[in-house]
């Protein structure tokens, strides 16, 4: 069993703990940090990092590009929301980047779960009609990379007369196809087409459940792998670990108080995404499932991405990491700059 350890790289400083209203994806660029913030993962031992994707925030192409320039081993994961540019197109652009970067990408396809994100690109297709139209793009964007000939196609959303592209992927057969999604319609889209299921950190129970229907709903005899997002909090006791932890949160609070939001979520908050609204409700539920998997932050900033947290000595949290790979993952990711 393989186990990919994926960090992530903004493109200037940015915590929760200074300013909950900056995004972790978004904002300006600062061509200094990206390099350092590349170099400590690539020196780390980072096996990827992911490039995030926000309507208001960098293009991720160039900065994977910039990246890739600056490094030598570290590889990446782009995320890539379809339906903003012809799926002919994103497809040549991926299989540029994957020649430039000597076959150091993949592509992570994140559909949208937030309508007012979608319509600030022009998008007012629904949660469910997105899904079909990342359905059509992917099923494009594969066989241009695969097609030696010609092809004609036609869709609900696309049609093609005689698509080929002269570039192909220089990884064999394509470029890394990684997927996130919680939704019925995500799962169904995301097996067909997906290398990498990637969830958020779950309890390891719910997390054997998702995998389950991930791979019920795959094509007979394919070979998925999955992945799990995670923010390390580490300590060199379990005590200090978790003096950490609280700390952490407090001063989460704090600027969220200084920013003028409310502290928590609250039972009336209920986020588009679907992901989201699973941590909010494991954090509900309780504050800590399985031993350390420990859900605060979540409650705290309304699960807006990766917010779940394993706490605890390395060893402690390698060994919750090891039961997550027993859930019969192939893959497993840890992120978030609060676990540094």
């Amino acid at each position: 069993m393989s186990v990919e350890f994926i960090g992530m790289i903004g493109t200037r400083e940015a915590s929760e703990l200074h300013d909950p209203t900056v995004s972790l994806t978004g904002g300006s660029i600062d061509l200094a940090y990206v390099r350092k913030f590349a170099k400590v993962h690539e020196d780390g031992g980072f096996d990827r990092v992911l490039v995030g994707y926000s309507s208001t925030g960098p293009d991720g192409f160039n900065v994977v590009s910039y990246v890739a320039a600056a490094t030598e081993r570290l590889k990446f994961l782009l995320a890539h929301r379809p339906g903003f540019v012809a799926p002919t197109l994103a497809a040549r652009k991926l299989a540029t980047l994957d020649h430039f970067s000597n076959g150091r990408i993949a592509v992570h396809i994140i559909t949208g779960g937030s309508d007012a994100e979608q319509q600030r690109d022009g998008d007012w297709l629904d949660h469910d009609t997105r899904y079909r139209r990342t359905d059509e793009y992917l099923d494009i964007v594969r066989r241009v990379w695969t097609s030696e000939e010609p092809f004609d196609y036609e869709g609900e959303f696309y049609q093609l007369k005689q698509a080929f592209s002269e570039v192909k992927p220089l990884q064999q057969p394509h470029v890394p196809i990684y997927f996130g999604g919680a939704s019925g319609a995500a799962v169904d889209v995301g097996a067909k087409h997906s290398n990498v299921y990637a969830f958020w950190g779950e309890p390891i129970a719910a997390i054997k459940q998702r995998i389950a229907e991930v791979k019920a709903a795959a094509p007979p005899g394919k070979d998925l792998r999955f992945s799990v997002s995670l923010r390390p909090i580490l300590g060199e006791t379990e005590a200090k670990a978790w003096e950490k932890a609280h700390y952490i949160l407090s001063r989460i609070n704090e600027s969220r108080v200084k920013a003028g939001i409310q502290l928590s979520a609250g039972a009336s908050f209920r986020p588009q995404a679907v992901g989201s609204s699973r941590l909010l409700d494991f954090a509900k539920e309780r504050e800590i499932h399985d031993k350390r998997l420990w859900t605060p932050i979540a409650a705290a900033t309304g699960a807006r991405g990766n917010t779940t947290a394993l706490v605890g000595t390395p060893e402690q949290v390698a060994e919750s990491l090891s039961l997550f790979c027993h859930s019969r993952q192939r893959k497993s990711r840890n992120q978030g700059e609060l676990g540094k």
